[in-house]
């Protein structure tokens, strides 16, 4: 049981991985029922400047709402591959909002980063969104990004009531000279860049993420950011998944998978609920 649920897991993150083909085998297997999609709303003035909204039907204007940033190692991405974790959330009366952002090599840190918070400052302001709190989420690179603007005071212009990083590296220096990500995020051991940089600072409830067979980012990254912050007395839990790799925590929230999948989204759902009953 514990192989066939791992092979059908990682065929569901198959579907998840930016550009590729089966990505549209995905959009055929969600369920395209119980809540609303709304395409490429402008949250800045830039051609990816732009964000799809997920909407429950059934209490929708009231619902809390997820800002997922999409992962993809800071160049490769899209919210257009995303409708399924849009109808997951939906599921559990959760709306989504994912926005697009910049990636390397047009651009370079902090450009997407500040992305993401003009994307966060518009839907703490953008009318005809739901009043429900503003969490903040992502996988991969979008998890990394999701905990600088949750931590690094520069990027809170709308502070998260929550944050969710899934399966994020936060602290990954130094890095390799000559390669993508020196060049990425201008040098080998600029501590800005990471999370763990601010894991001391205030800032909001956190949940992690990870797969224990993760072996693109280890676990150990979502181990030593939560260990920092308890240190620091602030509220953090810690999710882990046996048998999970990088790409099926977050293929698993694919609809024909979750009745066999472990809780990722239950997870979540469990989390974002706790901070609207705050």
């Amino acid at each position: 049981m514990r192989a066939s649920r791992r092979a059908l897991l990682a065929a569901g993150g198959a579907l998840a991985l930016p550009g590729c083909s089966p990505a549209r085998i995905a959009a055929a297997l969600t369920p395209s029922g119980g809540y609303a999609v709304r395409r490429d709303i402008a949250y800045g003035p830039l051609p990816r400047h732009r964000v799809d909204l997920y909407t429950p039907e059934a209490g929708g204007a009231d619902a809390p709402l997820v800002v997922f940033l999409h992962g993809g190692a800071w160049r490769n991405g899209s919210k257009d591959t995303y409708g399924f974790l849009g109808e997951a959330f939906a599921s559990r009366g959760i709306a989504t909002a994912v926005p697009n952002y910049r990636l390397y090599p047009q651009v370079r840190f902090p450009a997407f980063v500040e992305d993401c918070a003009l994307a966060m400052a518009w839907a703490g302001s953008a009318a005809d969104l739901p009043r429900g709190k503003r969490v903040l989420a992502g996988h991969s690179a979008g998890a990394h990004i999701a905990m600088l603007l949750a931590l690094d005071p520069r990027w809170q212009v709308v502070p998260p009531a929550g944050v969710v990083g899934i399966a994020g590296p936060y602290d990954f220096l130094p890095l390799r000279r000559g390669g993508f990500l020196a060049d990425l995020f201008g040098g080998t051991d600029r501590t800005e860049t990471q999370p763990i940089t601010f894991a001391d600072r205030p800032g909001p409830p956190m949940l992690l993420q990870h797969g224990l067979a993760d072996r693109t980012v280890l676990p150990e990254q979502s181990e030593r950011l939560a260990a920092r912050r308890r240190a620091a007395g602030h509220p953090v839990s810690v999710a882990t998944y046996a048998d999970v790799g990088h790409i099926d925590i977050i293929g698993s929230l694919l609809a024909p998978l979750r009745p066999i999948a472990p809780p990722v989204l239950g997870d979540i759902a469990d989390f974002v609920g706790s901070l609207s009953r705050s």
